[in-house]
Protein backbone atom coordinates (compact mmCIF):
# COMPACT_ATOMS: atom_id res chain seq x y z
CA UNK A 1 0.00 0.00 0.00
CA UNK A 2 1.34 3.40 -0.94
CA UNK A 3 2.43 5.76 1.79
CA UNK A 4 -0.04 8.51 2.58
CA UNK A 5 1.33 11.98 2.07
CA UNK A 6 0.50 13.22 5.54
CA UNK A 7 0.36 11.27 8.78
CA UNK A 8 -2.70 11.92 10.92
CA UNK A 9 -1.79 12.06 14.60
CA UNK A 10 -4.76 11.94 16.96
CA UNK A 11 -3.77 12.93 20.48
CA UNK A 12 -4.89 10.30 22.95
CA UNK A 13 -6.66 11.17 26.16
CA UNK A 14 -9.59 10.37 28.38
CA UNK A 15 -12.91 11.45 26.96
CA UNK A 16 -16.51 10.36 27.26
CA UNK A 17 -16.90 10.63 23.51
CA UNK A 18 -15.33 8.47 20.86
CA UNK A 19 -13.86 8.95 17.43
CA UNK A 20 -15.46 6.67 14.85
CA UNK A 21 -13.36 5.94 11.78
CA UNK A 22 -13.60 4.13 8.49
CA UNK A 23 -10.84 3.46 5.97
CA UNK A 24 -11.17 2.59 2.30
CA UNK A 25 -8.84 2.49 -0.68
CA UNK A 26 -10.15 5.04 -3.18
CA UNK A 27 -8.55 7.44 -5.69
CA UNK A 28 -5.54 5.12 -5.70
CA UNK A 29 -4.75 5.92 -2.08
CA UNK A 30 -5.82 5.30 1.51
CA UNK A 31 -8.86 7.32 2.55
CA UNK A 32 -9.84 7.79 6.20
CA UNK A 33 -12.82 9.64 7.64
CA UNK A 34 -13.00 10.24 11.39
CA UNK A 35 -16.10 11.57 13.15
CA UNK A 36 -16.20 12.80 16.74
CA UNK A 37 -18.95 13.78 19.14
CA UNK A 38 -21.91 11.83 17.81
CA UNK A 39 -23.39 8.35 18.06
CA UNK A 40 -21.81 5.41 16.30
CA UNK A 41 -24.89 4.84 14.16
CA UNK A 42 -25.00 8.47 13.03
CA UNK A 43 -21.25 8.51 12.37
CA UNK A 44 -21.33 5.25 10.42
CA UNK A 45 -24.26 6.40 8.29
CA UNK A 46 -22.58 9.71 7.48
CA UNK A 47 -19.23 8.13 6.69
CA UNK A 48 -20.85 5.42 4.56
CA UNK A 49 -22.49 8.12 2.46
CA UNK A 50 -19.19 9.91 1.97
CA UNK A 51 -17.38 6.71 1.02
CA UNK A 52 -20.07 5.81 -1.52
CA UNK A 53 -19.70 9.26 -3.06
CA UNK A 54 -15.93 8.86 -3.20
CA UNK A 55 -16.31 5.53 -4.99
CA UNK A 56 -18.68 7.08 -7.51
CA UNK A 57 -16.29 9.97 -8.14
CA UNK A 58 -13.38 7.57 -8.58
CA UNK A 59 -15.25 5.67 -11.28
CA UNK A 60 -16.51 8.83 -12.98
CA UNK A 61 -13.19 10.69 -13.04
CA UNK A 62 -10.83 7.82 -13.83
CA UNK A 63 -8.19 8.91 -16.33
CA UNK A 64 -7.40 5.59 -18.02
CA UNK A 65 -10.15 3.08 -17.23
CA UNK A 66 -13.51 3.55 -19.00
CA UNK A 67 -15.18 6.58 -17.42
CA UNK A 68 -16.88 9.87 -18.21
CA UNK A 69 -13.42 11.43 -18.47
CA UNK A 70 -12.11 8.88 -20.97
CA UNK A 71 -15.24 9.44 -23.09
CA UNK A 72 -14.55 13.16 -23.05
CA UNK A 73 -10.91 12.63 -23.96
CA UNK A 74 -11.88 10.45 -26.91
CA UNK A 75 -14.28 13.13 -28.13
CA UNK A 76 -11.57 15.78 -27.80
CA UNK A 77 -9.20 13.76 -30.00
CA UNK A 78 -11.91 13.21 -32.60
CA UNK A 79 -13.01 16.85 -32.59
CA UNK A 80 -16.52 15.91 -31.49
CA UNK A 81 -18.91 17.24 -28.91
CA UNK A 82 -19.74 15.03 -25.94
CA UNK A 83 -22.52 15.25 -23.39
CA UNK A 84 -21.11 16.23 -20.01
CA UNK A 85 -22.52 15.61 -16.54
CA UNK A 86 -23.25 18.85 -14.59
CA UNK A 87 -20.86 17.90 -11.79
CA UNK A 88 -18.06 17.14 -14.24
CA UNK A 89 -18.73 20.46 -15.98
CA UNK A 90 -18.36 22.19 -12.61
CA UNK A 91 -15.12 20.31 -11.89
CA UNK A 92 -13.69 21.30 -15.28
CA UNK A 93 -14.63 24.95 -14.73
CA UNK A 94 -13.08 24.99 -11.25
CA UNK A 95 -9.92 23.28 -12.48
CA UNK A 96 -9.68 25.73 -15.38
CA UNK A 97 -9.95 28.69 -13.02
CA UNK A 98 -7.11 27.36 -10.87
CA UNK A 99 -5.03 26.48 -13.93
CA UNK A 100 -5.36 30.06 -15.17
CA UNK A 101 -4.42 31.36 -11.73
CA UNK A 102 -1.28 29.19 -11.77
CA UNK A 103 -0.33 30.43 -15.25
CA UNK A 104 -0.64 26.88 -16.53
CA UNK A 105 1.74 25.24 -14.04
CA UNK A 106 -1.27 23.34 -12.67
CA UNK A 107 -2.53 21.79 -15.88
CA UNK A 108 -4.92 18.80 -15.84
CA UNK A 109 -5.00 18.91 -19.67
CA UNK A 110 -1.58 17.21 -19.98
CA UNK A 111 -2.83 13.68 -19.47
CA UNK A 112 -1.01 12.70 -22.65
CA UNK A 113 2.33 13.48 -21.03
CA UNK A 114 1.38 11.73 -17.79
CA UNK A 115 0.46 8.64 -19.77
CA UNK A 116 3.64 8.82 -21.85
CA UNK A 117 5.67 8.62 -18.64
CA UNK A 118 3.75 5.52 -17.59
CA UNK A 119 1.88 7.05 -14.65
CA UNK A 120 -1.60 6.22 -15.93
CA UNK A 121 -1.43 2.67 -14.65
CA UNK A 122 -2.30 0.93 -11.41
CA UNK A 123 1.26 -0.35 -11.40
CA UNK A 124 4.00 1.43 -13.27
CA UNK A 125 7.57 0.62 -14.19
CA UNK A 126 10.58 2.67 -15.28
CA UNK A 127 10.19 4.04 -18.79
CA UNK A 128 12.27 6.33 -20.97
CA UNK A 129 9.85 8.07 -23.34
CA UNK A 130 10.94 9.09 -26.81
CA UNK A 131 12.15 12.72 -26.46
CA UNK A 132 10.54 13.47 -29.82
CA UNK A 133 7.13 12.39 -28.54
CA UNK A 134 7.60 14.48 -25.41
CA UNK A 135 8.49 17.55 -27.45
CA UNK A 136 5.56 16.97 -29.80
CA UNK A 137 3.09 16.93 -26.91
CA UNK A 138 4.67 20.01 -25.32
CA UNK A 139 4.51 21.83 -28.67
CA UNK A 140 0.81 21.05 -29.01
CA UNK A 141 0.39 23.02 -25.76
CA UNK A 142 -2.85 21.52 -24.37
CA UNK A 143 -4.54 23.89 -21.93
CA UNK A 144 -7.68 23.80 -19.81
CA UNK A 145 -8.87 26.92 -21.64
CA UNK A 146 -9.04 24.81 -24.81
CA UNK A 147 -12.11 23.06 -23.36
CA UNK A 148 -15.43 24.65 -24.25
CA UNK A 149 -18.60 23.84 -22.30
CA UNK A 150 -21.88 24.85 -23.92
CA UNK A 151 -24.96 23.83 -22.01
CA UNK A 152 -24.72 20.08 -21.45
CA UNK A 153 -22.00 19.37 -24.02
CA UNK A 154 -18.24 19.90 -24.10
CA UNK A 155 -15.60 19.91 -26.78
CA UNK A 156 -11.97 20.94 -27.16
CA UNK A 157 -10.41 23.43 -29.55
CA UNK A 158 -7.17 21.45 -29.22
CA UNK A 159 -7.20 17.69 -29.95
CA UNK A 160 -4.09 17.27 -27.77
CA UNK A 161 -6.11 17.94 -24.61
CA UNK A 162 -6.34 14.82 -22.48
CA UNK A 163 -7.84 15.33 -19.05
CA UNK A 164 -6.22 13.78 -15.99
CA UNK A 165 -7.79 15.21 -12.85
CA UNK A 166 -5.60 13.26 -10.43
CA UNK A 167 -4.07 16.51 -9.16
CA UNK A 168 -7.47 18.01 -8.36
CA UNK A 169 -10.01 15.27 -7.60
CA UNK A 170 -8.88 14.57 -4.04
CA UNK A 171 -9.12 18.20 -3.06
CA UNK A 172 -12.51 18.57 -4.70
CA UNK A 173 -13.62 15.42 -2.86
CA UNK A 174 -12.64 17.05 0.45
CA UNK A 175 -15.06 19.89 -0.21
CA UNK A 176 -17.82 17.48 -1.23
CA UNK A 177 -17.29 15.32 1.86
CA UNK A 178 -17.29 18.32 4.20
CA UNK A 179 -20.59 19.50 2.78
CA UNK A 180 -22.13 16.02 3.04
CA UNK A 181 -21.02 15.60 6.65
CA UNK A 182 -22.38 18.98 7.67
CA UNK A 183 -25.71 18.22 6.04
CA UNK A 184 -25.78 14.93 7.96
CA UNK A 185 -25.44 16.87 11.21
CA UNK A 186 -21.77 16.06 11.81
CA UNK A 187 -19.96 19.03 13.29
CA UNK A 188 -16.58 17.51 14.16
CA UNK A 189 -14.66 15.37 11.67
CA UNK A 190 -11.34 14.86 9.92
CA UNK A 191 -11.23 13.78 6.28
CA UNK A 192 -7.93 12.37 5.01
CA UNK A 193 -7.59 11.44 1.35
CA UNK A 194 -4.04 10.21 0.97
CA UNK A 195 -2.65 13.18 2.85
CA UNK A 196 -5.05 15.81 1.56
CA UNK A 197 -6.80 16.63 4.82
CA UNK A 198 -9.69 18.83 5.91
CA UNK A 199 -10.90 19.46 9.45
CA UNK A 200 -14.43 20.12 10.59
CA UNK A 201 -14.93 21.54 14.05
CA UNK A 202 -12.58 20.09 16.63
CA UNK A 203 -11.60 16.94 18.50
CA UNK A 204 -13.41 17.80 21.71
CA UNK A 205 -11.65 20.55 23.63
CA UNK A 206 -8.67 20.50 21.28
CA UNK A 207 -8.07 20.97 17.59
CA UNK A 208 -7.43 18.12 15.20
CA UNK A 209 -3.69 17.46 15.22
CA UNK A 210 -1.84 16.41 12.07
CA UNK A 211 1.72 15.94 10.90
CA UNK A 212 3.58 16.70 7.70
CA UNK A 213 5.20 13.51 6.46
CA UNK A 214 8.93 13.19 6.15
CA UNK A 215 9.47 12.64 2.40
CA UNK A 216 12.60 10.55 2.96
CA UNK A 217 11.87 8.74 6.21
CA UNK A 218 9.33 7.54 8.71
CA UNK A 219 7.19 9.86 10.78
CA UNK A 220 6.61 13.57 10.44
CA UNK A 221 8.94 16.51 9.97
CA UNK A 222 6.48 18.88 11.68
CA UNK A 223 3.06 18.96 13.33
CA UNK A 224 0.27 21.48 13.59
CA UNK A 225 -3.26 21.97 14.83
CA UNK A 226 -5.82 22.10 12.06
CA UNK A 227 -8.75 24.42 12.72
CA UNK A 228 -12.35 24.24 11.55
CA UNK A 229 -12.62 24.38 7.76
CA UNK A 230 -8.87 24.38 7.14
CA UNK A 231 -7.30 22.05 4.60
CA UNK A 232 -3.77 20.93 3.92
CA UNK A 233 -2.43 19.37 0.75
CA UNK A 234 0.91 17.85 -0.13
CA UNK A 235 2.63 17.05 -3.40
CA UNK A 236 5.63 14.75 -3.12
CA UNK A 237 8.06 12.79 -5.26
CA UNK A 238 7.78 9.70 -3.05
CA UNK A 239 4.35 8.24 -3.74
CA UNK A 240 4.14 7.71 -7.50
CA UNK A 241 7.65 7.53 -8.89
CA UNK A 242 10.29 5.29 -10.36
CA UNK A 243 14.09 5.32 -10.36
CA UNK A 244 15.97 4.86 -13.62
CA UNK A 245 19.77 4.89 -13.82
CA UNK A 246 19.90 6.26 -10.29
CA UNK A 247 17.58 9.20 -11.00
CA UNK A 248 14.12 9.64 -9.48
CA UNK A 249 11.20 10.47 -11.77
CA UNK A 250 7.89 11.40 -10.13
CA UNK A 251 4.37 11.80 -11.53
CA UNK A 252 4.38 15.60 -11.27
CA UNK A 253 5.10 16.74 -14.82
CA UNK A 254 6.38 20.20 -15.70
CA UNK A 255 4.13 21.32 -18.60
CA UNK A 256 6.91 23.55 -19.95
CA UNK A 257 9.36 20.71 -20.53
CA UNK A 258 7.23 17.57 -20.53
CA UNK A 259 9.55 15.98 -17.98
CA UNK A 260 8.95 15.15 -14.29
CA UNK A 261 9.75 18.10 -12.05
CA UNK A 262 13.11 17.95 -10.29
CA UNK A 263 14.76 19.63 -7.33
CA UNK A 264 11.94 19.17 -4.81
CA UNK A 265 11.00 16.31 -2.49
CA UNK A 266 7.70 17.68 -1.18
CA UNK A 267 5.47 20.73 -0.87
CA UNK A 268 2.74 21.25 1.72
CA UNK A 269 0.22 24.08 1.76
CA UNK A 270 -2.31 25.16 4.37
CA UNK A 271 -5.54 26.73 3.14
CA UNK A 272 -7.76 28.60 5.56
CA UNK A 273 -11.50 28.14 5.82
CA UNK A 274 -13.36 29.29 2.74
CA UNK A 275 -15.12 28.18 -0.40
CA UNK A 276 -13.18 25.50 -2.32
CA UNK A 277 -10.51 25.24 0.40
CA UNK A 278 -10.06 21.53 -0.32
CA UNK A 279 -9.73 21.98 -4.07
CA UNK A 280 -7.21 24.79 -3.62
CA UNK A 281 -5.15 22.73 -1.18
CA UNK A 282 -4.77 20.01 -3.80
CA UNK A 283 -4.18 22.19 -6.84
CA UNK A 284 -1.94 24.86 -5.29
CA UNK A 285 0.82 22.49 -4.23
CA UNK A 286 1.56 21.51 -7.86
CA UNK A 287 2.72 24.87 -9.28
CA UNK A 288 4.76 25.45 -6.13
CA UNK A 289 6.43 22.04 -6.55
CA UNK A 290 7.10 22.58 -10.26
CA UNK A 291 8.49 26.09 -9.69
CA UNK A 292 11.24 24.59 -7.52
CA UNK A 293 13.45 26.12 -4.82
CA UNK A 294 14.01 29.29 -6.84
CA UNK A 295 10.43 30.12 -7.81
CA UNK A 296 8.26 28.44 -5.18
CA UNK A 297 7.46 31.53 -3.12
CA UNK A 298 6.26 33.52 -6.13
CA UNK A 299 4.15 30.56 -7.26
CA UNK A 300 2.57 30.39 -3.80
CA UNK A 301 1.72 34.10 -3.92
CA UNK A 302 0.10 33.70 -7.34
CA UNK A 303 -2.10 30.95 -5.90
CA UNK A 304 -3.01 33.15 -2.93
CA UNK A 305 -1.21 30.83 -0.50
CA UNK A 306 0.53 32.38 2.51
CA UNK A 307 1.18 29.14 4.39
CA UNK A 308 3.52 26.87 2.44
CA UNK A 309 6.48 24.58 3.07
CA UNK A 310 8.94 23.13 0.56
CA UNK A 311 11.55 20.42 1.10
CA UNK A 312 14.22 20.66 -1.58
CA UNK A 313 16.22 17.82 -3.12
CA UNK A 314 18.90 18.21 -0.44
CA UNK A 315 16.36 17.82 2.36
CA UNK A 316 16.50 21.51 3.24
CA UNK A 317 13.20 22.89 4.57
CA UNK A 318 11.92 26.22 3.25
CA UNK A 319 8.80 27.69 4.85
CA UNK A 320 6.84 30.91 4.82
CA UNK A 321 6.86 32.98 7.98
CA UNK A 322 3.10 32.62 8.37
CA UNK A 323 3.27 28.82 8.21
CA UNK A 324 6.35 28.54 10.41
CA UNK A 325 4.36 30.11 13.25
CA UNK A 326 1.83 27.27 13.06
CA UNK A 327 4.36 24.43 13.00
CA UNK A 328 6.13 22.42 15.65
CA UNK A 329 9.18 20.77 14.08
CA UNK A 330 10.10 17.28 15.18
CA UNK A 331 13.82 18.03 15.20
CA UNK A 332 14.77 20.95 17.41
CA UNK A 333 17.69 21.68 15.08
CA UNK A 334 15.52 21.69 11.92
CA UNK A 335 16.65 25.27 11.23
CA UNK A 336 14.27 25.90 8.31
CA UNK A 337 14.83 28.68 5.80
CA UNK A 338 12.01 31.10 6.71
CA UNK A 339 10.82 33.58 4.07
CA UNK A 340 8.16 36.30 4.05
Amino acid sequence: MRLILLLMLLVSGCTSRQVYQQQRYVFGTLVEVSVYGTSKSKADEAIDGVMRKFGQMHETLHAWKPSEITKLNRAFVEGKKEKVDPEIAKIIRDATRLSDQSKGFFNPAIGGLIGLWGFQNDEFKPVRPDPGKIQALVSENPQMDDIVIEGNVAYSKNPAVKLDLGGFAKGYALDVAAEMLRKAGVEDALINIGGNIMALGSHGSRSWHVGIKNPRGAGAIAELDLHDGEAIGTSGDYQRYFILDGKRYCHIIDPRTGYPAQGVEAVTVLIHKGEHAGALSDAASKPIFISGPEGWRQAAKEMGVEDALLVDANGRIHVTKAFEKRLSFEKKDANPDVVD
